[in-house]
């Protein structure tokens, strides 16, 4: 079981402060979400917890800073699912997904019958096995995202940051992959990180929501305390009616004129 602890967490990208001291705390097995207007410093949130960034502040997983941590060992704890990951030309969704046991994989090495039964089963999982032996380029945005959560998956870490993890999928894929995380989570001690713009499949899904606007958190609480209609006015600009639904809070955008 996996904890993430995130204590004055500041990045700055081409001289812009783009995430500006975070404090962020992930409890072993839990699901936190962030969620926050464009720009507001979520994808780079998660890409400094995976240690993919130079920051300042601190980044723990079981009270181990992840700086420290070498590049194989923070593999095997810290899968990152990217909004656009980089496609390899013409390589296959196996071997896609194959790539997820490199941390296991000596540098001179070559996978095992382990590692290929990984991948397959995780293909197995996501609904994939028939597009095994198909390039990954030839999928369509919906299957290549299931993909590359089969990858993160292969890589057996016990921490999953989701940046957009449904952004390219239909109602009934977006179902499946977050019941699927879901499942993961409450079985195997899996501890999620996300970032979504749906805050209706956010407030679902989330044991915790974050919400980030110019780079700081200005509110943290359960789906219901930071789903709020002050707080998506005041953030989003947005003019919503928020419901109580049977597993969250129902955001529902209001139309603020009707023409006559």
């Amino acid at each position: 079981m996996t904890t993430i602890q995130v204590r004055g967490l500041t990045v700055e990208l081409g001289g812009v402060r783009v995430v500006d001291g975070v404090d962020l705390t992930v409890p072993a097995g839990a699901w936190v979400t962030v969620i926050g207007p464009n720009g507001a410093g979520k994808s780079t949130l998660l890409r400094a917890v995976a240690g993919l960034i130079a920051f300042t502040g601190s980044v723990e997983v079981d009270g181990e800073p992840v700086r420290r941590l070498r590049r194989r060992e923070r593999a095997r704890r810290i899968a990152l699912v990217p909004q656009n990951p980089a496609v390899p030309p013409g390589m296959t969704v196996f071997d896609y997904v194959l790539l997820g046991r490199t941390p296991y994989i000596s540098p001179l090495g070559r996978e095992s019958a382990a590692d290929l039964k990984v991948a397959e089963q995780q293909l197995t999982r996501l609904g994939l096995i028939g597009f095994a032996d198909r390039a990954l380029q030839t999928l369509s945005g919906g299957e290549r995202q299931r993909v590359f959560l089969a990858r993160a998956l292969a890589q057996g870490a016990t921490v999953l940051l989701l940046d957009e993890p449904t952004s390219a999928l239909d109602i009934g894929h977006q179902q499946d992959v977050l019941e699927l995380v879901d499942e993961l989570r409450r079985d195997h001690g899996l501890t999620v990180l996300s970032t979504m713009h749906d805050l209706i499949i956010a407030g679902e899904y989330a044991d915790h929501m974050v919400l980030l606007a110019a780079g700081k958190v200005v509110a943290a609480g359960t789906p219901r305390q930071v789903l709020t209609g002050d707080n998506l006015a005041r953030y989003y600009g947005a003019h919503v009616t928020v419901l109580d639904g049977p597993a969250g809070p129902l955001v529902v955008p209001v139309r603020r004129s009707v023409g006559s």
